[in-house]
């Protein structure tokens, strides 16, 4: 294997896409593409051949006792000059039953020794392919549908199982052993053509990107996120919020979130028209059904629907605060929840048909999951703890 492409798959070993590598390297993405994937080679005879990928293992470092790919290549060597396993064995070190067995398994199809595809076909031999837990495990697979179905994600699945079973290995499995049964087509997790069960509604591993985009700020007095009093990553404080909108297509639909900063506890807003009145009467409403101290602040974006904000905050007496423009790690709560909604209100999806009681049962499904940040309980068991104390002390 040459020295490019080894560091093409050691590339992609740490994570990187096969863009990014390609781009490093100095290739093109279709020759990453490739070596990643495999091709067809159409012959001059007219026969089509297959070309397998490059093989991941190969790359990785092994135990000594088993020959390297510069050992093969002295073998191939030696080999050509006439030399017998024997005198291979001795030149190498190595027992000359290894270099008998590794000149009669690792032929090319040409019947000629060729060290690179020695390597890559012992490489490919390592494989040790078992069935997945879930495959011979019935009750654990039940039990991962039912909760993927109830819109889990795998890692609430596994540490749900951990705190069940906390003595028995057996009954509980890792985060990615169902992220694995989900992109497997042979699991039976998902049965095409129904959607993948996950959030991001894929089916297969891919890349992510984010695209910021920016808002433009208001001509009245603001309050900046800078002049809250507490950073972002504070959350020693109930009461404090933080909003946005989920929109349709072309802005035509809206529904908005509030997330309680320190339980995580979700409100969402049924919003008729996405405009700034209707998020005026709806944020008032909602507000106003709070205790004073449990509605002390809400951050949002610089989105023009929040045009109205002085006249939210006088109905109130919730102070309204500004994040700065293609800032989202300010909200960072907020942030996450909407991209926990979107599994229930897809993008480009009009969301003006989904009612006030379909909102609620949202609402109410995700306030009872519980939450790795919390220590696995659910927001909505502490923001009840929180409505049923006189002080509304703090949760940590």
């Amino acid at each position: 294997m040459t020295q490019k492409r080894r560091k093409f798959l050691e590339l992609l070993a740490h994570g990187w896409s096969v863009r990014s590598a390609c781009k490093k390297l100095g290739i093109s993405r279709s020759s990453g593409n490739r070596w990643k994937n495999g091709s067809l080679v159409r012959q001059k005879d007219g026969t089509v051949k297959f070309v397998p990928p490059l093989e991941p293992l190969a790359v990785r470092t092994i135990s000594p006792r088993f020959l390297s790919e510069a050992e093969r290549i002295q073998i191939a060597d030696l080999a050509s000059r006439g030399l017998g396993p024997t005198a291979i064995g001795h030149a190498l070190g190595r027992a000359p039953s290894t270099i008998s067995r590794e000149l009669r398994r690792n032929l090319h199809a040409s019947g000629q020794y060729r060290p690179f595809h020695a390597h890559s076909a012992a490489a490919t031999r390592r494989r040790r392919t078992r069935p997945l837990k879930l495959s011979t495990n019935a009750g654990l697979h039940a039990f991962v549908l039912a909760k993927l179905r109830e819109r889990w994600s795998p890692q609430q699945i596994a540490r749900a199982l951990k705190l069940a079973h906390p003595g028995d290995p057996a009954a509980r499995v890792a985060t990615e052993t169902i992220y694995q049964a989900v992109y497997r087509p042979d699991s039976g997790i998902i049965r095409k053509p129904a959607p993948s069960p996950l959030r991001t509604g894929r089916d297969h591993r891919r890349g992510q990107s984010r695209q910021v985009r920016t808002r433009r700020r208001f001509a009245q007095p603001m309050l900046s996120v800078h002049d809250r009093g507490f950073e972002p990553t504070d959350r020693s404080t109930a009461g404090h919020w933080e909003g946005d909108l989920i929109v349709g297509p072309h802005s035509r639909s809206a529904i908005g979130t509030l997330v309680e900063r320190q339980t995580r506890f979700v409100k969402l807003l049924h919003l008729p028209a996405h405009n700034s009145t209707e998020l005026l009467h709806a944020l008032v409403r909602t507000l106003n059904q709070l205790p004073s101290p449990l509605r002390r602040t809400v951050t949002w974006d610089q989105g023009t629907e929040m045009a109205r904000h002085l006249e939210i905050t006088q109905a109130t007496g919730t102070k309204i605060y500004f994040c700065d423009s293609a800032s989202p790690w300010q909200r960072g709560s907020n942030e996450n929840t909407n991209g926990l909604l979107r599994q229930y209100f897809p993008k480009s999806t009009d969301l003006s048909v989904h009612s006030a009681r379909d909102l609620e049962r949202v609402e109410n499904e995700l306030n009872r999951r519980p939450r790795i940040t919390l220590g696995d309980r659910a927001p909505a068991d502490l923001f009840a703890g929180l409505l049923a104390s006189e002080n509304h002390p703090s949760l940590r």
